[in-house]
């Protein structure tokens, strides 16, 4: 065997081992995502062997297609390879390069999974939006090692590098071994189909594909059977989001009736439904509160083991929690679009608010008048282009913001929601005082990395492992002490917050929204009725708790609600007159016969999907394919039953389709009379 080695051409042989070598490195940060970042439903160990079986052969893909300019190099200057100084350092230069590139890579998508809980795609790119990128590199150095790490991947590259190099220099301290033409030409055949038997990485008559990674609804598995890099170019798109008319129209009909339009008009496309104002109604102040990374899964009020959240458990039983509420995705800035428009952020490549195209919207809260509308942040409005969606549709908002508040700042979210709430109380006892009826939208931020807390009044004390049963942590779906402390710290705040406003005298008139706007990353959870972490849809169900004893008697609603149904709703209780463009219906209405949905998006198994969820059926489509399926959630929700109930089937694809078509027209087409 080893005299068949010395007789292959050396430079073949220097291709074989960096190659080999190459492959090794990305295997070492697939054994980092393993160790360190794999979370699975699925504990059966074939199935974890398969993962890593394709995972190990798209790595081996990726390795020999990286080496191929290596290779043609290699073999077109032969053993000139090892003694032209050009080359040489040509060859040590591309290894340097494409060692940092790769390296860079890789801790950005493990950053991203560890944040978000998917592999890295392009739409990364829009942490890098003008205006964010501070922000944004912020919450990196105060959420991870940033120093260690660079020094780290520092040392990692200064070892690679010197690597390269003694491998080059051992082959070329090697003979060469002289070649006739025609086994030359043997060597030559010998290596391309090599390379690209490892290139199509399947024994079959198709090459190995991304999809094949899908052969579980596991993330965590696909998460594993994938290469972040190729499964990133794989997916890299460029197409602009936009609108389809046809389309819109073609599936209106049943939008229209399902909102109760005024007056239905395919051609105009109309959605508008005006409601007069409720004199009966006492004026009531309306402060929504935004309750950041809540999800319902990890609420007391939801059965969660840690019972993490007492204040909010006890608003939600004093008020109107409505047990079956989402939102349309996992993230921040289009929760903030979402409940402010009425319409779900379906952009593809940005959120809405970072799209200069759609932040012109007729809104709800606009209508309030004779209030005084306020938006409260602890850190900038900068963030996500927030700003324009609130000064760009709201007249005369007032934007209490980083530079506004007397406390210092906790992070790079700004000032603690402790410190907010205090300042936030300052501002509504003022208006209160005035008799000056205001509605306000109150965003806390410091349940998310990087988890700061305070100790609020003195009293707010973190707990450890020590202090907390792990057995019923491991099932409560936290992956941290400090996850569970940052909610216990949000659900502090809540108690302060309504502990400030029976003192300052606006509680009793006031009416409180408090909704999450999307999970936090979990781990697996069993607790919730349906198996949301296996459907994927558990980022998308949050609280919604609406408190006003005065106002509103306790009561448990278990109607579908949605986050596009926060300002409608609001408005009805207020009793003021305005007029609906878009979306979002009212959830207390009584009068509607039929069924309520809410609209979704999520990833499972790393493919995207938006979906109607009602409280028997799931009606979902498959974002690039197309793809419907229908689940009964209340018999198997992981069963396609479209072909037994044909007429719901339709009936829900057609709504389905209409409402994301719909959502994309309104967007670009919902502006403000010029």
């Amino acid at each position: 065997m080893i005299h068949l080695w010395s007789r292959i051409p050396r430079y073949i042989r220097y291709i074989f081992i960096q190659t080999l070598y190459l492959f090794v490195f990305l295997v070492f940060w697939r054994v980092i995502f393993y160790c360190f970042f794999f979370t699975s439903t699925i504990h059966d160990t074939s199935v974890i062997l398969k993962a890593w079986g394709l995972g190990l052969r798209f790595d081996l893909r990726l390795a020999l297609l990286l080496m191929i300019p290596v290779g043609l190099i290699a073999v077109i200057a032969r053993d000139r390879l090892f003694g032209h100084r050009a080359l040489r350092r040509g060859i040590y230069t591309y290894f340097f390069l494409l060692y940092l590139v790769v390296t860079f890579f890789y801790v950005i998508d493990l950053g991203h999974y560890s944040y978000l809980g998917i592999r890295v795609e392009p739409s990364v790119t829009r942490f890098l939006a003008a205006g964010e990128r501070a922000t944004n590199a912020r919450m990196l150095w105060e959420s991870y090692p940033v120093v260690w790490g660079l020094l780290g991947v520092l040392l990692l590259l200064v070892l690679l590098n010197w690597s390269c190099q003694v491998i080059f220099r051992r082959y070329a301290g090697k003979e060469g071994v002289p070649l006739r033409p025609r086994s030359y030409a043997a060597w030559i055949v010998a290596l391309v189909l090599i390379f690209a038997a490892g290139i199509y990485g399947n024994v079959a008559y198709f090459p190995l594909r991304w999809s094949q990674a899908m052969f579980t609804r596991d993330n965590g598995i696909t998460s594993l059977a994938l290469n972040p890099v190729t499964y990133f170019i794989n997916n890299f798109s460029v197409k602009d989001d936009t609108f389809d008319k046809t389309k819109t129209r073609q599936y209106y009909a049943p939008i229209a009736e399902y909102l109760g339009v005024d007056h239905p008009d395919a051609e105009k496309l109309s959605y508008a439904r005006s409601f007069a104002a409720d004199s009966s109604k006492p004026r009531q102040n309306v402060i929504v509160v935004m309750l950041e990374s809540g999800g319902a899964a990890m609420m007391s009020m939801f059965n969660n083991p840690m019972q993490a959240t007492p204040n909010l458990q006890k608003l939600a039983g004093e008020g109107l929690l409505f047990t079956d509420f989402h939102v349309p995705a996992m993230s921040t800035a289009r929760t903030v679009f979402g409940v402010t428009t009425g319409l779900p952020d379906v952009c593809k490549f940005k959120t809405a608010s970072r799209h200069p195209g759609i932040v012109d919207q007729r809104v709800i809260l606009d209508q309030f008048e004779g209030y005084e509308k306020y938006y409260l942040l602890g850190g900038n409005t900068n963030w996500a282009n927030i700003r324009a969606v609130f000064t760009n549709n709201v007249d005369g908002i007032k934007i209490y913001e980083e530079g506004y508040f007397k406390a210092p700042k906790a992070d790079v979210w700004g000032v603690s929601d402790f410190d907010l709430i205090t300042e936030a109380d300052e501002i509504f006892k003022a208006a209160h005082d005035r008799k000056q009826p205001f509605i306000a939208y109150l965003q806390t931020a410091d349940n998310h990395e990087p988890y700061t807390t305070t100790a609020g009044k003195g009293d707010f004390k973190k707990v450890t492992e020590k202090d907390i049963d792990m057995e019923a942590f491991k099932k409560s779906g936290f992956l941290s002490v400090d996850q569970l402390n940052a909610l216990r710290y949000m659900d502090y705040n809540i108690g302060y917050l309504m502990e400030k406003a029976a003192q300052s005298g606006y509680l009793d008139n006031t009416i409180f929204v408090f909704f999450g706007d999307h999970s936090a990353r979990l781990n697996p959870f069993k607790h919730m009725p349906l198996p949301e972490y296996e459907m994927g849809t558990f980022v998308d169900h949050v609280p919604c708790i609406i408190y006003n004893p005065k106002l509103l008697k306790p009561q448990k609603i278990d109607r579908m609600g949605s986050l596009l149904d926060v300002y409608p709703t609001v408005a009805k209780l207020a009793g003021i007159p305005f007029t609906n463009y878009t979306m979002g219906v009212d959830m207390l209405d009584t009068t509607f016969q039929g069924e309520r949905y809410a609209f979704i998006t999520y990833t499972r198994n790393l493919q995207s999907f938006y979906a109607l969820q009602g409280r028997q059926y799931l009606c979902e489509i498959g974002l690039e394919s197309g793809d419907m399926k229908l689940y009964d959630l209340k018999a198997d929700p992981f069963r396609d039953v479209k072909e037994k109930e044909p007429e719901i089937a339709a009936r829900l694809d057609k709504l389905t389709r209409g409402f994301y078509e719909s959502s994309r027209y309104l967007m670009f087409n919902n502006k403000k009379p010029r």
